[in-house]
C-alpha cells in the first residue's frame, strides 16, 4: 500500500486525487520523509511557475531530454499472477487484454514531472539524494516544512522591477516562508526588510535581504496570526518599524 501512496505525490501537488486518494496521502505524508521532499521540490517548482512571464528553455534541453528517453527502462505490464502458458494452435489460447490505467493519474503525473523540468531550468538545484545509488532524503529545513505543509497557501505579485515574490504559510506550523525570483540589488547601504503585519495593524520585523537575486527566507515570529506580509528598503542594519512605504504588500487570508 505504501509504495502506491508514494506514487501519488504528483498527482497530489496539482490536486488531480479524488478525496478517499487525497486522505490517504495525507495521512501518509507526516511520516514519509521521501513523500515530504518530493511535495516540496515541486511545490516550489509551481511557486517558481506563478510568474507568467515566458521562458526560453536552452538549446541543450531537446536534445538532452531525447538522449535521457532511450536510457529509460520502462517497467513491465501488471499480468497480476503468472499463469503457465497453453500450447500454441490450441483453441483456447487467447491474447489477454490488460486495463488501461486511468489516465487522469498518468497526465497528472506528466504535468508534475513536466513542473519539475521547467524549475530545473530556471535555475532549482540538484539534489544528490534523489539519485538512485542513495536512498535516504535528508530531513527538510524549517523552509521546506513550510512548502510542503498539507496546508500551505500560496500569495504572489509582481514587483515594479519584473521580479517576482510569494509567501507560503502554513497555519497549521505558525510559520510562512518568502520566495523570491530574480529581485534586483537593494540600493547601496540599504537592505530588504521583511515585516509580518498582525491584526491590529502592527509591522513586525521578520527577516532581512540584502543581496539581490532569488531567496528562500523562513519569516521570524508566529505567523499563524498574521494578516500580512511587506517588504521595505531599511538600513543595512534593520529597522524595529518601517521607515519607507513598502515596495510589496501581501494580504494573507484565513488568519
Amino acid at each position: 500500500m505504501n509504495e502506491s501512496l508514494h506514487a501519488l505525490s504528483g498527482a497530489y501537488v496539482v490536486d488531480a486525487l479524488d478525496d478517499d486518494e487525497r486522505a490517504s496521502f495525507e495521512q501518509h505524508l507526516p511520516g514519509c520523509l521521501d513523500c515530504q521532499a518530493e511535495v516540496a521540490s515541486l511545490r516550489e517548482a509551481t511557486a517558481l511557475m506563478a510568474d507568467d512571464a515566458a521562458l526560453t528553455p536552452p538549446d541543450s534541453l531537446r536534445s538532452s531530454v531525447l538522449a535521457g528517453i532511450k536510457t529509460v527502462r520502462p517497467l513491465p505490464p501488471e499480468t497480476g499472477a503468472r499463469q503457465k502458458p497453453e500450447p500454441v494452435g490450441t483453441a483456447t489460447t487467447m491474447a489477454k487484454v490488460l486495463p488501461m490505467r486511468p489516465r487522469r493519474r498518468r497526465i497528472a503525473t506528466l504535468v508534475a514531472a513536466a513542473a519539475a523540468v521547467v524549475a530545473v531550468g530556471a535555475g532549482a538545484v540538484y539534489q544528490p539524494w534523489q539519485d538512485n545509488s542513495s536512498s535516504t532524503p535528508p530531513e527538510l529545513s524549517a523552509a521546506d516544512q513550510v512548502l510542503a505543509a498539507s496546508d500551505a497557501q500560496r500569495h504572489s505579485l509582481e514587483l515594479d522591477d519584473g521580479s517576482t515574490a510569494t509567501v507560503v504559510r502554513s497555519l497549521n506550523q505558525g510559520k510562512a516562508v518568502l520566495l523570491t525570483r530574480n529581485m534586483a540589488a537593494p540600493p547601496p547601504g540599504k537592505a530588504f526588510e521583511v515585516w509580518l503585519q498582525d491584526e491590529a495593524g502592527t509591522m513586525i520585523p521578520a527577516g532581512m535581504m540584502r543581496k539581490a537575486g532569488d531567496h528562500k527566507l523562513l519569516l521570524e515570529c508566529d505567523a499563524a496570526k498574521a494578516t500580512g506580509v511587506g517588504i521595505t528598503v531599511e538600513p543595512e542594519s534593520g529597522s524595529a518599524a518601517p521607515t519607507t512605504q513598502p515596495i510589496a504588500l501581501f494580504e494573507l487570508k484565513g488568519a
